[in-house]
């Protein structure tokens, strides 16, 4: 068995595309061999800054040979159409053999391929897979027509220590590679693996990328406890580090704390997204004037002169900071809001200023249906809420949107739940991130997401497949979470058409009578209500909710949050039940004999049963129960609760399976046949007011 070695080395390949451009590698090469039926006993890829990696362990050192039938015509048939088959087979018709059939004599074609050898194959398939690697940008350099992310340097490619030959527009295979671009500049040759990985290591080059993000990891924070500081956890940041160096040597420096001055969330902002800096904490949890950042080398004087020059660099960047901070403060957020007439928002919706007078508008109707929450400040955090987007800082800094807001309105001395409000009300926007629970901040948050998603909804700018450009699923969890966490009694249809409508009365569509907004809005919102539900799905997923039960209960058309997820609970533990279970299969059974009994007569059976009519003492005991659980579930339902709605349904299992068992339902009597399909509409009905009980699986 043969192993692969498969480098390629070009210039710096950026962070985010490296380790989905090896796999991507990977797989085209290993899905390349499949079709020619090789599987490698093992595989794996990885990638630094300048290369990625392909290994394959175990493949065969010629691929097996092949021998397949193929049955043809009949013999008989005309000759044009035997010709016709040797020839779709490869072989001539002299060779084609005649075999006995169910069907009579027919042809038959052997066909035998011998097996080619591996390091031929290879040589066709490594370049194939490099010309269908897909980047998100690619470029050509030179004169060449082949395309790579960067320039290619070279390609490394053993079959067992030995060339496998090739060429991929003017790079030639071979069985070279080159260490750290400073540090080890020579090239060298390697025998395999092993080989590999030990000649890179002493060139300065960790091919491993796990074994790059721990050095870094632990070298980190190894020099801030040396400090007595810790390191946050910033995940996504250490993969993209571990992307930008081959050698990591962590470092750490620092910077005047004149700059502590600075809201936190910039000075972060600039560490993290433009320098790729770790920002250290004191023991206590706030931001020290301290930073670790990664070298790609140890450098002059023990590091000292890289340090130095970060901290230069690092100097300059929060000089900016405070700057635009210093600027920023000059004018109040009130004073910025007329500036938002003048920023379109999108071209069907008008501009920033019109959507911002709409969440004024919601934050406030929205104010009296949570607790605590101020209508007047409500309305006037949701004005000022956008009016950072015309600071010099969020201009610099995009992600600082609303954190920024929230400290401007605190300096121009706004009521603190306005300052809250306005530096929280795009939360929450992932679903690590924290949900905001003051009243007033809810209510603006809710009133931006909802105003964002109708508008939307009604120019049919509906998130398909996985395109969603303005965020709109994220929006709908967010509203999801805002309403579930705070435990907010909302009814969403009736908030998404004062919403869609207020954007028809204010807006520069064609104005209409309020009576008429239902008619005009209703099918928008209603598209977005679906929406939300298989987003409520998606919430409760990790839950471990099943599906079906957010069906059966949104089929209710209870577009309370709160209400509909109490309703799933119970449902959840209703159907698991062994009362349940047999409760649900009764249903499916009444309901099969309904469509069937409903499709043959044309017409529909409520669930008005004339009790005069039962004779069968099981049927007279379904009416019974019926009527029981009916008086317990009917008041429990009205009082939300759901799990002794559950049980007063539950009482109805033993009554209605024996119904099933002694009762014919399709009597001769037709009014008798009648009155029993009515009564498994009644057990039908029943169910369903809890849940839609045909749009449970199982």
């Amino acid at each position: 068995m043969a192993d692969l070695l498969f480098e390629v080395l070009s210039e710096e390949i950026p962070a985010g595309m490296q380790q989905r451009a090896a796999q991507g590698l990977h797989d085209l090469v290993v899905k390349a061999l499949a079709d020619q039926r090789i599987a490698p006993a093992a595989s794996a890829c990885d990638a630094t800054p300048r290369r990625l990696l392909v290994t394959l362990s175990g493949l065969p050192g010629r691929q097996e040979d092949l021998e397949e039938e193929r049955k043809g015509p009949r013999v008989g048939a005309p000759e044009k159409a035997v010709e016709g088959f040797a020839r779709s087979a490869g072989i001539e018709p002299a060779d084609l053999e005649q075999r006995d059939t169910d069907k009579g004599p027919c042809w038959f074609a052997v066909v035998r391929r011998p097996g080619r050898a591996m390091a031929e194959l290879l040589a066709e398939v490594l370049p194939a897979a490099m010309t269908a690697l897909p980047w998100p940008k690619s470029m050509r350099w030179g004169d060449h027509d082949v395309r790579w992310v960067r320039p290619i340097v070279s390609i490394l490619a053993l079959l067992d220590g030995a060339v496998v030959p090739f060429s991929f527009g003017p790079v030639v295979s071979g069985d070279s590679t080159l260490g750290h671009r400073f540090l080890a500049p020579a090239r060298f040759s390697v025998t395999g693996l092993a080989d590999y990985r030990e000649k890179l290591a002493a060139a300065h080059v960790l091919v491993d990328s796990t074994e790059r993000r721990s050095r870094i990891a632990d070298g980190i924070a190894a020099l801030a406890r040396s400090q007595g500081l810790t390191d946050a956890d910033t995940p996504g940041l250490l993969d993209e580090v571990a992307g930008l160096v081959e050698w990591p040597v962590p470092m750490i420096g620092g910077f005047d704390p004149a700059f502590m001055e600075v809201p936190h969330e910039v000075l972060v902002t600039e560490m993290t997204q433009h320098q790729r800096y770790f920002p250290l904490h004191d023991a206590q949890g706030a931001l020290a004037p301290r930073f670790a950042f990664v070298a790609n080398m140890t450098g002059g004087e023990g590091g000292a002169v890289i340090v130095a020059g970060n901290e230069r660099v690092l100097a300059a960047r929060l000089s900016d900071g405070r700057h635009f901070w210093d600027q920023d403060r000059k004018r109040t957020l009130e004073s910025r809001v007329p500036d938002l007439d003048k920023v379109v928002f999108h071209a069907k919706l008008g501009t920033l200023g019109e959507k911002v007078a709409r969440v004024e508008r919601l934050a406030g109707h929205l104010a009296a249906a949570i607790p605590g929450c101020d209508a007047d400040l409500a309305r006037r955090a949701a004005r000022l809420a956008k009016a950072d987007l015309t600071s010099e800082m969020v201009g610099e800094f995009p992600e600082l949107q609303g954190v920024m807001g929230g400290y401007y309105a605190r300096a121009d001395g706004e009521d603190p739940a306005v300052a809250a409000a306005t530096g929280e009300h795009y939360a929450p926007q992932g679903p690590s991130d924290a949900c905001p629970t003051a009243p007033v901040s809810v209510a603006v948050a809710l009133a931006d997401k909802i105003d964002t998603l109708t508008g939307f909804f009604a120019i049919d700018e509906k998130p398909t497949g996985s395109r969603d450009p303005y965020a709109l699923r994220r929006a709908a969890l967010g509203v999801i979470r805002l309403v579930l966490e705070n435990g907010l009694r909302l009814h969403l249809r009736e908030l998404f058409v004062r919403s869609a409508g207020d954007q028809v009365i204010h807006g520069g569509w064609n104005v209409i009578e309020r009576a008429d907004l239902d008619a005009t809005v209703g099918p928008a919102c209603d598209a977005l209500l679906a929406f939300f539900a298989d987003r409520l799905k998606v919430h409760l997923r990790e839950q471990a909710v099943r599906h079906d039960l957010v069906d059966a209960v949104f089929a209710l058309s209870d577009d309370d949050l709160v209400r509909l997820l109490a309703r799933v609970e119970a449902l959840q533990g209703f159907v698991v039940s062994e009362d349940g279970a047999n409760l649900h299969a009764a249903y499916k059974r009444a309901a099969n004999i309904l469509r069937i009994e409903e499709k043959k007569d044309g017409a529909r059976f409520g669930p008005d049963f004339d009790p005069a009519l039962l004779a069968a003492p099981e049927e007279k005991a379904v009416a019974q129960a019926l009527a029981a659980a009916n008086a317990e579930a009917g008041p429990a339902l009205d009082a939300e609760l759901y799990q002794n709605a559950m049980t007063a349904l539950a009482g109805m299992r033993q009554s209605v399976d024996a119904f099933f068992d002694g009762v014919t339902v399709n009597a001769d009597d037709p009014a008798l046949r009648t009155n029993r399909l009515r009564l498994l509409s009644a057990i039908r009905a029943t169910l369903d007011r809890v849940a839609d009980f045909s749009r449970i699986e199982g």
